[in-house]
């Protein structure tokens, strides 16, 4: 059994006129010490997806259906009391601005013993050997000095390191990163990637990745979905999807890499953007921006087919592996 496994999960945001659906029905797994990549444009429902989970979606967006099963249970059908057991203990969470997450009028030590007090009885004492412990563990230089400093006197990679030290505070079974480099320069998103990698490689420690960023998945993910417009249009290997893309979507954000395209020319953009909540195409989401799109991409949504490892919602994907299928039907 999936140490997580979302079945159907459909998210919707109640405004005049109607709902807006935000997740329609999607289905992944996430097994224990496994990495796992959401990755997609702005708006494609990566961080909806994450939020989902640990049902930390404000109002007026809801879960209309679905189930989130983590360990058996259904996080989606519990309550608040319940769910408190599990946020930040055994699901964790690393947000994308670390200035929004730390409290500015609290020091470090004091945040973090607050958060190990929240879940353990323990002593104060004890609490902030701990934290001193996950401070080091982070690498984060002169440890027990930051534990009595406050949020705006440490860097941005620092801030960081220290969100990451509190989301391992009650070693938990998941993390989630919702684009924890986005704020940070280059050189140190490469280092709190690399951080993070191997404390979830030493604590075996399953890490749900959501970004847009490509070079960072293949680099970290074993698995990878890519999003569209609330769904999920392709997903498997990392390794295959990056070196064999099927979807025309998946095609173009890897067209899109700076690194694929020559020297002194144009970068390669997709066509146009995508669609808002409230002007989703009819048929496949992506077909307004797709080169293949036929009628029948404009009517229906396509259902996954399997190709190789990979599951593909594209009918053109479908063609090409049921002409391959004949030819090799004929040559027996």
């Amino acid at each position: 059994m999936a140490l997580l496994d979302v079945k159907d999960l459909d998210v919707r945001f109640a405004v005049r006129g109607g709902d807006l659906q935000a997740l329609r029905k999607i289905s992944f797994s996430l097994d224990k010490g496994e990495r796992l990549g959401l990755v997609g444009e702005s708006g494609a429902g990566k961080s909806v997806a994450a939020f989902s989970i640990l049902n930390l979606i404000a109002k007026p967006g809801y879960i209309a259906g679905g189930q989130i099963l983590f360990e058996g249970q259904d996080l989606a059908a519990m309550s608040d009391k319940q769910l408190r057991k599990i946020r930040g203990n055994r699901i964790a969470m690393i947000f994308q601005d670390p200035m929004m997450t730390l409290n500015p009028v609290l020091t470090i030590g004091t945040q973090m013993v607050e958060a190990l007090k929240a879940h353990r009885r323990i002593s104060t004492r004890d609490a902030r050997a701990i934290a001193l412990k996950k401070l080091q563990m982070v690498q984060i230089p002169s440890p027990d000095k930051r534990l009595d400093q406050y949020p705006h006197e440490l860097s941005g990679g620092m801030r960081q390191r220290v969100i990451i030290a509190i989301a391992l505070l009650l070693d938990p079974e998941i993390i989630i990163a919702d684009e924890p480099t986005t704020a940070l320069d280059v050189t140190i998103q490469a280092e709190i990637m690399a951080l993070l990698l191997e404390l979830c490689e030493q604590e075996n420690v399953a890490l749900m990745l959501i970004t847009h960023d490509l070079g960072v998945v293949s680099q970290v993910t074993q698995r990878m979905l890519v999003m569209y417009s609330g769904r999920i249009i392709e997903q498997g290997p990392t390794r295959e999807i990056i070196n064999d893309p099927q979807h025309p979507y998946t095609q173009g954000l890897i067209n899109a890499l700076p690194q694929m395209g020559e020297p002194g020319a144009r970068l390669y953009q997709i066509p146009g953007s995508m669609p808002s909540l409230s002007r989703v195409p009819s048929g496949c989401p992506f077909n307004p921006r797709c080169p293949f799109a036929t009628d029948q991409c404009r009517t229906s949504m396509p259902n996954y087919v399997h190709s190789g490892n990979v599951d593909v919602a594209c009918y053109e994907v479908a063609k090409l592996i049921e002409q391959e299928q004949s030819l090799q039907e004929e040559d027996r």
